[in-house]
């Protein structure tokens, strides 16, 4: 007969290891977070080849990747992320001058994130309490992957276009 000490354990064990287990696509650090680098590099003549032609090696983050709770800031990064690369598209078109187009397509996405930020009752992103140079000082600081170096064995799933991006011929 089995008793209910032993039987009381494996239940707890069965459920520790559920509670462990990495379940889905999601990928998660340590912390038990979704994994979404950030923030991107400003693009720069180091890495504007990158930024422009590795663009679909480089991760989006689609709602599917993100628990239903407690991380709507990461899924808020990741959706500056995917508007970003979306933008990036549309600036390594055809354009004469793509990293300063690219620039822009950066700052104006970051922009984005930074009032959705701060629409929220969480606390901010730190780079987002920062005003006019400051705040993009901040955010091309400690940078995941300054390079854009593509994701190896990573192709990234169809996103639609963004709308939104404006070209400011005095911006960068």
């Amino acid at each position: 007969m089995i008793s209910i000490v032993g039987l009381s354990g494996f239940w707890i064990l069965a459920l520790l290891t559920l509670h462990g287990a990495d379940v889905g696509e999601t990928k998660r650090n340590s912390l038990n977070e979704p994994d979404v680098p950030f923030p991107p590099a400003c693009p720069t003549a180091e890495n504007l080849a990158a930024v422009c032609l590795q663009g679909q090696g480089r991760p989006r983050y689609l709602s599917s990747f993100f628990p239903n709770s407690r991380v709507s800031h990461f899924h808020r990064r990741g959706n500056a992320i995917n508007r970003m690369e979306s933008w990036f598209s549309l600036c390594c078109r055809g354009q004469q001058d793509q990293n300063h187009t690219s620039c822009e397509c950066w700052k104006q996405a970051l922009s984005q994130f930074c009032t959705e930020e701060a629409s929220t009752m969480t606390k901010a992103y730190v780079c987002c309490a920062d005003r006019g140079e400051a705040r993009w000082t901040c955010f091309n600081s400690e940078l995941p992957n300054p390079y854009y170096d593509p994701t190896p064995g990573y192709t990234a799933p169809p996103v639609p276009e963004e709308a939104g991006f404006t070209f400011d011929p005095n911006d960068c």
